[in-house]
């Protein structure tokens, strides 16, 4: 299937083909100009000793170990558990430039992702909200009983086993043993707690978390090799796991989030929604517009970061036609907080960087869908200013400003957009005589906007400003 992004590349301004660069910690730093030239740099005159630990795996290490590891995970026992976890850490681990020809894919092991994803999901089974406030639920075992039998209700009632029973002796005692019997369970918290067997204290919780974020980390690992990542993209239980981890963004723990919001951002130029609606297994019920919305959900959130790799995230679906019938629906919303992410109130450069990298990529997409797009773009408040102010501020990558000049392009190819740019015909002269760089683009828009038989009246308009 040819991609909206090959189309575009091939005749949008001397664009390249390149699939689009992963991401890494933290979100952004690929659009800051000054990190990227600092750390190239530092390449450039720190010895390969300076460039992080090395790890040296014999060949046959995956071979003779393959099957115990992905045991180890399966058994649940804590120590088999520790020990595969930091060995696929260590496995997963990739230094820059690392090819490891020899060696084979960890996705392709049978059942080690499975078996990952097992690890997530325990987790999720017991985990409770940040809060810890345990929502009401009706009970019905006991419910017409005095005395249940469990626990120490029958002893704290009395030694002498004279228990009475309903219907029979006075009303008078019945309710003085119930309001005993009460007042024992509210001390006790018996009734409403949901402590079993083979439920964990709070330490037990608290490793459980940890082992679900390792597992998390090291998927998050896998989604940055290209060779695990046609798999992944294709694994329903994969992206049904991390699709709910960000659905519930607000009570899961952060650092699971974030893993789960880096990988999919990195599987997302292969990820077709339609899969959640497909003939595949389903572990969990997610839907290809419960994922939407879950990305909605962290263009929302409070933590800046993620409103940058949601912007991303989306800007990468739409490459794909498939994701279309998903997406189209939420295009007002997208819109709508695309133009916010352009002005983000930040006093760190760098984050306000990033916002406006991520929010025009993802526009610059969008705006390549179909007509709607384009028409509710342009009639977006503030859109057509901010997108001018990336361009004149400057941002510090050039491709930025590009992509925000040719959004521009694309707006006014719309006859109904030429209304509302005209406003800004000004502008776009003073950008076509002040900068070489962006001069031919608004040089077409400008061309667009008055030398057209069909905008003549509208030029006039413009310029007398009738």
């Amino acid at each position: 299937m040819q991609k909206r992004e090959q189309i575009k590349s091939s005749g949008g301004g001397g664009g390249t083909s390149q699939p689009p660069a992963k991401r890494g910690r933290p979100f952004g730093s690929g659009g800051n100009s000054a990190a990227a030239a600092a750390a190239a740099a530092a390449d450039t005159v720190a010895p390969s000793t300076l460039l992080g630990p090395s790890l040296h795996v014999h060949s046959s290490f995956a071979d003779q170990n393959n099957k115990r590891i992905v045991l180890a995970l399966q058994s649940g026992l804590k120590s088999e558990l520790t020990w595969a976890l930091n060995t696929l850490t260590l496995l997963s681990f990739k230094e820059k430039d690392d090819m490891r020809k020899d060696t084979t894919p960890l996705a392709k092991i049978p059942g080690l992702l499975d078996a990952l994803l097992s690890v997530i999901d325990d987790w999720r089974d017991i985990a409770l909200p940040k809060e810890h406030v345990k929502a009401p639920r009706v009970r019905t075992l006991g419910a017409n009983l005095l005395v249940t039998g469990f626990g120490n209700e029958y002893e704290a009632l009395g030694s002498n086993g004279n228990v009475p029973h309903p219907g029979l002796g006075s009303g008078t005692q019945e309710a003085s043993v119930l309001s005993t019997v009460t007042k024992i369970r509210s001390s006790l918290e018996w009734w409403h707690d949901e402590d079993g067997l083979f439920n964990l204290d709070e330490e037990g919780r608290a490793e459980r978390q940890q082992c679900a974020v390792a597992a998390s980390n090291i998927i998050r690992n896998f989604s940055f090799m290209p060779e695990n990542e046609v798999i992944m993209a294709q694994h329903r239980h994969c992206l049904e796991t991390v699709f709910q981890c960000i659905e519930d963004y607000v009570t899961e723990d952060e650092e699971l989030v974030t893993n789960a919001l880096e990988t999919v951002v990195n599987l997302a130029p292969l990820l077709d929604l339609g899969i959640f609606s497909s003939s595949k297994p389903s572990y969990i019920k997610i839907t290809g517009k419960r994922a939407v919305q879950a990305i909605m959900g962290m263009l929302g959130s409070v933590i800046k970061t993620w409103h940058c790799a949601a912007a991303e995230l989306l800007g990468r679906l739409v490459i794909n036609p498939d994701n279309e019938p998903f997406l189209l629906p939420f295009i007002p919303q997208i819109h709508k907080r695309l133009v916010d992410l352009m002005s983000l109130p930040s006093v760190d450069a760098q984050t306000v960087h990033g916002a406006q990298a991520a929010a025009v990529g993802a526009l610059y997409n969008l705006a390549e869908v179909n007509m709607d797009c384009r028409l509710k773009l342009a009639s977006e408040r503030w859109a057509i200013d901010r997108l001018l102010k990336v361009i004149k501020q400057p941002h510090p990558v050039p491709e930025v400003c590009r992509k925000a000049a040719m959004i521009l392009e694309s707006l006014v190819s719309e006859p109904q957009n030429r209304a509302l740019l005209l406003a800004y015909e000004n502008a776009f002269a003073e950008i076509v005589f002040s900068d070489a760089r962006y001069s031919d683009t608004f040089a077409r828009i400008l061309y667009e906007l008055t030398s057209r038989p069909n905008s003549k009246v509208a030029a006039a308009r413009g310029v007398w400003g009738m």
